[in-house]
């Protein structure tokens, strides 16, 4: 595994984190996800409420709650039950629209500005496009959406869940933002068989992504836990958004950098072994 330019990548992506540009382009994304989930928390948050406080109450879901809970020693949490499973409802939607709006507003910008400032002759062969990108994004994220959903009730087990949270994020990390940080300079032959050969460092990549991008998810559950948590929800979500938003931006570049090296070297040694065969067949 080449840990070396792993931890390459990962210094120049943290450098790179705080240049006027890439800041810049981190404020669009923050702005319209705040104002998107702002308005639709202001518009429906109180009804997502109630209609747990409704179901739970018609099918006794209350009594079977507090048995868990309490059976596990956390019987305190039962007055933060709902809050609790409305954050629970509301996490993959945010996580989705944060990529959805990074992929579209800010990994473009990336790339561009990477591959202009440290890149400049590396030869862009379009391998990927919008459409091809999107399709595989929006695939990765209802895999990823649908396996959060299903670990849900791991969050009564913390170790457990602490585990698990990483990996599914290292997973979407390694799958989407491999193919963004390609898709302009790689055709799809190089794409396939770069992401091939460096799967191990881009799977490590991904799961320390992973790991850091479940720290958002503490934030989110230890506000829920808090008996201000009602209160104080507008402040959670919007730590919250920020937070993935600046953790997707990195790890965006980080990938990005990764993996524009490992194309240029591949390339280069491509060329030296075809000047090689040609050297002996003459």
């Amino acid at each position: 595994m080449h840990l070396q330019e792993v931890m390459r990548s990962w210094t120049r992506a943290l450098a790179a984190q705080f240049r006027f540009k890439i800041l810049l382009l981190s404020l669009i994304p923050l702005v319209i996800s705040l104002c998107l989930w702002g308005g639709l928390m202001a518009w429906r948050l109180q009804a997502l409420f109630d209609f747990i406080q409704s179901y739970f109450s018609e099918h006794n879901g209350f009594s079977s709650a507090s048995s868990i809970l309490n059976s596990l020693g956390l019987l305190a949490l039962k007055t933060v039950i709902v809050p609790l499973l409305a954050m629970w409802t509301l996490l993959p939607l945010m996580i989705m629209s944060c990529l959805v709006f990074i992929g579209i507003l800010v990994m473009p910008g990336i790339a561009k500005h990477v591959g202009a400032r440290d890149y400049p002759t590396l030869e862009k062969r379009q391998g990927g496009s919008f459409f091809g990108g999107f399709v595989f994004s929006l695939g990765s994220l209802f895999l990823f959406v649908f396996a959060c959903v299903a670990t849900l009730p791991l969050i009564f087990f913390p170790p457990v869940y602490v585990l698990v949270q990483p990996l599914l994020w290292g997973w979407l990390t390694y799958r989407i933002m491999s193919y963004d940080a390609l898709a302009s300079f790689a055709d799809s032959e190089e794409r396939k068989t770069l992401v091939a050969t460096h799967r191990p460092a881009l799977l490590v990549i991904g799961l320390v992504a992973g790991w850091v991008g479940s720290l958002p998810s503490m934030l989110w559950m230890g506000g829920a836990m808090s008996m201000a948590y009602v209160a104080f929800f507008p402040f959670f979500v919007s730590m919250a958004i920020w937070m993935y938003l600046v953790i997707f931006i990195f790890t965006g570049l980080w990938f990005q950098y990764y993996c524009l090296a490992a194309l240029q070297k591949m390339r280069q040694e491509k060329l030296e072994q075809e000047v090689f065969v040609e050297r002996i067949a003459t």
